[in-house]
């Protein structure tokens, strides 16, 4: 989870904060992270990734990333108008021995956990066990309460859209100086109550990480089973995504063939964050998973494998997010995101300390999703940003 967010995020306050910070230096907007970089799905899964035969304008873009942007590396996955999957890579995968980047290779995912984590609660919706409008004391009574806040005038749909004025848990300093620790979900929420509400349920739209914290408690109360059993079960099996998984408690490692993941120190050097403890991420930005299955899980979502029609059309609802870009909307865990050459891309996106991924997918099934191992700086976040938006209108 998503320095962005004020930094704060890491799985996407982070991003929003620094992407109004470079809004102010460059007059441009982009996206937000462990807010949200456009991430949207195909119209059905493609078919098996191949490696890029020969250098185009897709790796020559990663390529620049990693010499002008000064991320370690970039890898691409794109489905282009012929339907067909191509992944890439650019950089090194470990910046000490200069190994190469392993291709398609897992990365942490950050806020595109939020997600999958909308998903459930939407089939929980569809089942009539959860009701987007009922408050948040219907399922964890007395829980959410606060200086101005209180569960009883806070709504589920209020959580997954980010309107609903809660404060932000995320401590992006304690995570960077203790990234290892482990977190458990009551004492993430404790340090958000413990602060104001930053405005009345459902005036305003403010990205945060809370409201999915909120939205994983509740899963838990109503199913009685773990988050990560039920993101397993209901997405992750379903759909067969094969390098795609929620992280057990403790478990601080990437499984399968990765690049490792780093962050700047104050002296220029790096600081290797591959290994880290996401439980502070939970049910906003814990999930691991490949560029490749990123696309299928939206595609899957977008083409109706996942939601029924009645709760994918609310998921697709969006109110305005100017903080994430011009044009940007965000819906339930699902943000749309305008494109230079017409038409919206749907996803999300994520910031985490060692990661960050974008990317976006059109309604007629082009689709891109990036990763670089690093939450790079503002101007190197809108360079990502620019890509996306060049191979989709490619």
């Amino acid at each position: 989870m998503n320095e962005h967010a004020s930094q704060q995020h890491l799985p996407g306050r982070l991003r929003a904060d620094r992407l109004r910070a470079g809004r102010r230096r460059t007059a441009a907007a982009v996206t937000a992270v462990v807010g949200a970089a456009v991430v949207a799905g195909v119209l059905a899964p493609g078919p098996a990734a191949s490696a890029a035969p020969r250098p185009d304008v897709v790796q020559q873009r990663l390529d620049a990333l990693v010499q002008e942007g000064k991320v370690p590396a970039a890898l691409a996955t794109v489905k282009g108008r012929d339907g067909r999957t191509r992944t890439y890579a650019a950089g090194v995968g470990d910046a000490a021995t200069k190994a190469k980047v392993p291709m398609d290779g897992q990365v942490r995912i950050a806020s595109n956990t939020k997600s999958f984590t909308a998903v459930v609660v939407l089939q929980l919706v569809a089942e009539g066990k959860v009701g987007l409008d009922s408050s948040v004391d219907t399922y964890l009574p007395g829980l959410v309460r606060g200086e101005g806040i209180d569960g009883r005038n806070i709504t589920v749909r209020q959580l997954l859209q980010h309107t609903s004025g809660l404060p932000e848990y995320v401590d992006r300093e304690g995570i960077l100086k203790a990234p290892q620790r482990y977190y458990e979900p009551r004492e993430l929420l404790d340090a958000a109550l413990a602060q104001k509400a930053h405005f009345a349920p459902g005036t305003q739209w403010e990205y945060n990480n809370t409201g999915y914290l909120l939205a994983g408690m509740i899963i838990q109360k109503v199913t009685g089973r773990p988050l990560g059993e039920e993101i397993t079960k209901r997405v992750i099996d379903r759909i067969g995504l094969r390098h795609t998984y929620f992280p057990t408690p403790g478990d601080m490692t990437i499984h399968e063939a990765h690049p490792k993941g780093y962050q700047d120190n104050p002296d220029g050097s790096l600081r290797d964050y591959t290994e880290l403890d996401p439980s502070w991420g939970w049910a906003a930005g814990a999930v691991v998973s490949t560029n490749t299955d990123v696309t299928r899980f939206f595609g899957a979502l977008l083409g109706g494998r996942l939601l029924p029609a009645a709760q994918l059309a609310q998921m697709r609802t969006t109110v305005p997010a100017e903080a994430i870009g011009p044009g940007a909307g965000y819906g339930l865990g699902l943000i749309s995101h305008p494109l230079s050459c017409g038409g919206v891309a749907w996803g999300h996106g994520g910031t985490i300390p060692g990661y960050e991924t974008a990317g976006g997918t059109t309604d007629d099934g082009r689709a891109v999703n990036i990763a670089v191992t690093t939450i790079p700086d503002a101007e190197t976040t809108m360079r990502v940003d620019k890509v996306v938006d060049e191979v989709l209108c490619r």
